[in-house]
């Protein structure tokens, strides 16, 4: 699940990490909660303790949830903790997450990031209101069994939505999704959280 759309192996791995599917990519220490993350021994009853612990970064309770599951556990919970939007464009690929913390990132297909982790009120709104748009879809659709796909391709949009109890995701043609009753708003949502994070870098543009 090691994907590679960036030419900077430091960018696929930032990448990679936004879906918190893959222990390997994480820094090691003997910290509460990476003591757990990263034990090979992490026994489920410590996994599920991180996994509901609403005091850490939503990427490592998604990490839990994504071990207890590879370990033959069962996870009914359907809370969304992350949503990530990925637009396929001539120039390389732009993603937008955003996780339940307020935490946000966004990689544009220039190799460029912005890592927003102060929440304010504003931002707050905005990651509250993608969430919101993105709970409709997951109420309509299921998780999916598989491997985590190769990022999309020119043209297309993947929404994913990293629930407790799996990966979710919609993709089509961006003129089409964008168009859709459940995908449009969503993808509108992310749009505006983009605008304010690049924003935020460049104040000078705000309101043109």
């Amino acid at each position: 699940m090691n994907h590679k759309p960036y030419s900077d192996p430091g960018f696929n791995k930032l990448y990679n990490l936004l879906f918190a599917d893959d222990p390997g990519l994480f820094m090691n220490n003997n910290l509460y909660p990476w003591n757990i993350l990263l034990s090979e021994k992490a026994a489920p009853d410590d996994l599920n303790k991180v996994a509901a612990d609403t005091a850490l970064e939503s990427r490592a309770r998604i990490l839990a949830y994504n071990i207890l599951k590879s370990k033959g556990n069962t996870v009914d919970k359907k809370e969304i903790l992350g949503i990530i939007v990925e637009v396929g464009l001539d120039e390389g690929l732009d993603v937008v997450a955003a996780y339940k913390d307020g935490t946000a990132r966004y990689i544009n297909h220039a190799e460029k990031i912005i890592v927003w982790q102060a929440a304010n009120e504003e931002s707050d709104a905005l990651v509250k209101n993608l969430f919101a748009t993105g709970l409709q879809v997951v109420k309509n659709i299921g998780p999916w069994h598989k491997e985590r796909l190769a990022n999309p391709g020119n043209g297309d949009v993947r929404i994913s939505f990293l629930v407790a109890d799996g990966l979710y995701f919609g993709q089509g043609p961006f003129e089409v999704l964008e168009k859709d009753k459940m995908g449009g708003p969503v993808i509108n949502a992310a749009t505006r959280l983009m605008v304010f994070l690049i924003n935020q870098q460049h104040p000078e543009t705000a309101g043109k």
